[in-house]
């Protein structure tokens, strides 16, 4: 069987490199972070303009109708870049639900860049898998914090009890917060009480949903990775003590080795969990794998990335501290190590054996 990426997916993936390379230098970054949502509406044009953004969105609505495998492709290229645009709210929580559950109304405008779709997933407290926010006549009352460009969204897919619901945050009921965290570019809090919302699925829609963020986030963390991983290896062939690069030392070749290793470990275990979602097998014991390495594995490239790096990887002039940043915010949004690898244990537990 062959897993390689087909001539168009070949494709699509230098042309979206060459978009967020070009819009991604120190300086213009530097000046969107700067600015009060750490949103670059003209990257993200730029984007949507060529087609990138409704990659995956019904023809209907001005997108392409390509599958999760070509969306994780254009991910991956937002994580080498840590580009300061929306693509992971959008194109890996939100826009997957509104076209498997249905919703394709609110996906109006979102191909051409026009609207912000996003997924509030996280709970103050407690796993994402068992949402504490209440439903009862189609209303909702909770909490959700730390949502993805919740502040730019023009509707909101939101987790709930028992199930998966569409919000529109504008509407009576519902409240939201600015939440300024470790990414420089702001999330939101929401607070719900009693808000109208239209049910979108029931639980295991749920379970669909949340399956295709994390591996939507380990996508990009593992693009994240390659570029820390380029930005050490060129670092330590440069840089020189006692007349030698530090390269040709045992132990920053070893670290850099592991790194590598690392990254390979973060890369294989995230494509292989969006094949198989893809492909509309079983995924979860991949998918919960992938977590894992994007949590775990993520911060041993990211640390040893620094550790080589000595003081010039924590100035903010230079790029890395960036994906180490990204890396952070990964490793905690919807199940750091811990609680990955306990979900982890019990599916393997409630395998049959021989499985």
């Amino acid at each position: 069987m062959d897993f390689s990426f087909s001539s168009d997916q070949q494709d699509l993936r230098d042309l979206v490199h060459k978009i967020l390379t070009d819009g991604t230098s120190l300086e213009r970054v530097k000046a969107v972070m700067a600015d009060h949502d750490g949103f670059d509406r003209d990257l993200w044009q730029s984007l949507a303009l060529a087609g990138i953004v409704g990659i995956s969105l019904p023809e209907s609505v001005g997108g392409a109708g390509l599958g999760f495998l070509d969306t994780c492709v254009v991910l991956e290229e937002v994580g080498r870049t840590a580009a300061p645009v929306p693509a992971l709210a959008v194109m890996g929580f939100a826009a997957p639900a509104l076209v498997e559950f249905g919703a394709t109304d609110a996906l109006e405008g979102v191909a051409e860049g026009s609207r912000i779709v996003t997924a509030a997933l996280t709970e103050a407290v407690g796993d994402a898998a068992t949402p504490a926010t209440r439903a009862s006549g189609g209303r909702l009352t909770g909490e959700k914090v730390c949502v993805h460009a919740g502040l730019l969204a023009d509707r909101v897919v939101v987790s709930a009890e028992d199930g998966v619901y569409l919000l529109d945050p504008s509407s009576d009921g519902v409240t939201v917060e600015r939440q300024d965290t470790m990414m420089g570019a702001p999330a939101a809090m929401l607070v719900l009480r009693d808000a109208p919302a239209t049910k979108l699925a029931g639980l295991d829609g749920l379970t669909w949903v949340l399956e295709r963020a994390q591996a939507a986030m380990a996508v990009v963390m593992a693009g994240g990775c390659a570029t820390a991983l380029d930005l050490t290896s060129t670092y330590v062939k440069e840089r020189k003590q006692f007349g030698r690069a530090i390269a040709t030392f045992q132990a920053a070749s070893q670290r850099t080795a592991d790194a590598y290793i690392d990254t390979e470990g973060v890369k294989l275990t995230a494509w292989q969990a969006a094949w198989r979602l893809d492909r509309g097998m079983p995924a979860a014991t991949q998918v919960a794998t992938a977590k894992f390495w994007a949590a775990e594995g993520a911060q041993r490239v990211l640390r040893a990335a620094h550790h080589l790096h000595g003081g010039v990887g924590v100035d903010r002039d230079y790029p890395l501290h960036r994906y180490y940043l990204l890396a952070k915010q990964i490793e905690l949004d919807l199940g750091s190590e811990t609680p990955t690898l306990v979900r982890l244990g019990r599916i393997l537990a409630d395998e049959p054996v021989g499985a």
